[in-house]
Formats: structure tokens, C-alpha cells, sequence
């Protein structure tokens, strides 16, 4: 999820989206388009000097938590037809990268994954991954951001 994709607008902690990261060598574009026809489009597809593909979906809907988020691009994945689910099934990378904004409100904060949809990515052989974005505040950079002057 790239950093410039979200600004905090206070301090509340708060769901931003979630990615799925895909690296194969296999050829992708097949799958991307298979996703975006259920309306998960590719953020990048890149075929990299490594040999390797790599790609980022999100889904065209907003979503306020990741369990809906995750399940309908799953819906995806589940859809495929037998040649694209071999695609899917060579990815070395099957990764839902949960992004969450960072504030000190509320005091308390969660959101969850049912079994359900625990199930499912498991079926699809993916994995969980969550990542947290610190909280910008006025006059303070994230490290390695350019500074003005």
C-alpha cells in the first residue's frame, strides 16, 4: 500500500484498504484481466528484470473493514476458471496486505476476520498480512520523506 495513497486527517485510527500482492513467474495479465471483469483491478503489473511477475489488486468498491474487503476479491480468486486458478496456484506470493491508519482514537480499536473468510483464504492458499501506517502530524516527516528547502 503506498504511503501517498493515505493521509491521516486526525488522529483517529481508522481501516484504509487492503492489497493483494501476487508474485509469479508465470505470466499475470491473464488474471488481471479475469479480476478486473469482478471488479478487482491491478494497482501495478510489472514483469520485472528478475524474471518474475509481480502485482498489487484492490478492489473498485471501498470497504470500512477487511473482512468484506478481502472476501470480495476471494469471490475472485474462487471464480477463476481451471487455467487461471493454475496461474493463481503458481504464485509464490498470495498475500492480503491489510493497511490501517494509526491515531490515539479511540481508546481502543479492532477489527476482525471471521471464520468464514479464515477458511476460505486458506483454501486459496493465501496469507494475512497487516500493515500499520504511523500518524502524520503537522510539521513532522515519515523517515526518508523529502524535506521542503
Amino acid at each position: 500500500m503506498p504511503a501517498e495513497t493515505h493521509i491521516a486527517m486526525d488522529d483517529t485510527i481508522r481501516y484504509l484498504n487492503t492489497d493483494l500482492d501476487l508474485t509469479s513467474a508465470s505470466d499475470l495479465t491473464g488474471l488481471a484481466a479475469a479480476f478486473e471483469a469482478q471488479g478487482v483491478f491491478a494497482l501495478h503489473l510489472t514483469h520485472s528484470e528478475d524474471g518474475l511477475w509481480y502485482a498489487t489488486f484492490e478492489t473498485n468498491e471501498d470497504h470500512h473493514e477487511a473482512d468484506s474487503n478481502i472476501a470480495a476479491m476471494l469471490a475472485a480468486v474462487e471464480s477463476l476458471d481451471k487455467p487461471l486458478r493454475a496461474v493463481w496456484g503458481s504464485c509464490t506470493r498470495r498475500e492480503f496486505n491489510i493497511g490501517y491508519d494509526c491515531g490515539s482514537k479511540p481508546w481502543a480499536f479492532n477489527q476482525g476476520l471471521s471464520s468464514d473468510l479464515l477458511g476460505r483464504l486458506a483454501i486459496a492458499g493465501a496469507s494475512v498480512r497487516i500493515t500499520l501506517y504511523p500518524p502524520e502530524r503537522f510539521g513532522t516527516l515519515w523517515p526518508g520523506a523529502a524535506k521542503d528547502g
